[in-house]
């Protein structure tokens, strides 16, 4: 049996880990300390557009601060306890991000319905200058999060999708607070509030199902299982494939164990070219493969296959 977790995987997780962690950590003082003036401001325009948007940065700063707790302690070490030591707490936190946005999507839609059906007077002016400032502040904060790991780590994603939220609703607030300004338009405040709510359903829906899935020990959505299976098999030697998983321990770390079935006694050469395939080709720098004789595996099947969920 062979292990492959290779330096470089090792090398390149620390760097990005590091620099997803610096992201979150400035994004989260800057989102904290304006949560605060946008919900005020909130309250003195009267704006369900800004209250919506200021609960969506308070969610923004719970997103980020689980992001970097989950981060601290993904880097305590493997023990007895922990073979791979904290890595899934990140899918914890991101977890609770998706449904912390579903929720608030839910709170905010039934708040703009009550307001459709009777608008109330808005603070136009006030409104739209605070609006502004929470735009100025989300291109910061999501400009900060686009230099991190946003395509592959699921905990820096949810927060990205969260600040993307919040600078649509900082947009809607903008639009809606014109539109009350020029044409005394009440309504478009509790519109706007709607349609951000759409976009944060969305976004929490997806970021929820993703981290579910994960959890679920369901296959990476990045990776063709088909083509891995074919190109394993595809090896000279290699006439058979049985007890093959495929799944992630983390968002970026995909892992694969199999047991190969040979003819002739080539264990190590079957076997390095396995992982350098999953290495080149498909990017999988922890595999854990079992290289055995065909005509032994019929004797010993269910005593491997047993082994493969221990």
């Amino acid at each position: 049996m062979a292990h492959s977790h290779s330096h470089s995987h090792s090398h390149s997780h620390n760097h990005h880990h590091s620099k997803n962690k610096k992201a979150l950590l400035i994004s989260f003082f800057i989102i904290a300390s304006f949560v605060l003036v946008v919900f005020i401001g909130g309250l003195i325009t009267n704006s369900l557009t800004l209250l919506s948007d200021a609960g969506h940065m308070l969610s923004d700063a719970l997103s980020l601060g689980i992001g970097l707790l989950a981060f601290k302690l993904g880097e305590k070490a493997v023990n007895s306890q922990m073979t791979f030591g904290y890595q899934r707490l990140e899918i914890l936190a991101a977890l609770f991000n998706g449904i912390l946005l579903v929720v608030i999507a839910l709170i905010i839609i039934f708040e703009a319905l009550q307001r459709l059906a009777n608008p109330e007077e808005i603070s136009s002016l006030g409104m739209l200058a605070v609006a502004v400032t929470g735009a100025i502040v989300n291109i910061i904060v999501a400009f900060i999060l686009t230099r991190a790991d946003t395509s592959e780590n699921i905990n820096v994603r949810a927060a990205f999708m969260h600040v993307l939220g919040d600078l649509l609703g900082s947009v809607g607030a903008i639009i809606a607070s014109i539109l009350i300004l020029l044409f005394g338009w009440s309504i478009a405040d509790p519109i706007a509030s709607l349609l951000i709510s759409i976009i944060i359903l969305r976004n929490g829906f997806e970021i929820t199902t993703i981290s579910f899935h994960i959890l679920m020990e369901g296959i990476p959505m990045n990776i063709d299982v088909k083509q891995i299976r074919d190109a394993l098999l595809n090896i000279q030697g290699v006439v058979g494939i049985h007890d093959f998983h495929v799944w992630s321990i983390s968002s970026d770390f995909p892992a694969v164990s199999c047991h190969l079935e040979i003819l002739r006694n080539e264990h190590d050469k079957v076997m390095k070219e396995a992982l350098r395939i999953l290495h080149d080709d498909f990017h999988i720098e922890h595999a854990t493969i079992q290289v055995e004789r065909a005509n032994a595996q019929l004797d010993q099947y269910e005593h491997h296959r047993c082994n493969s969920y221990n």
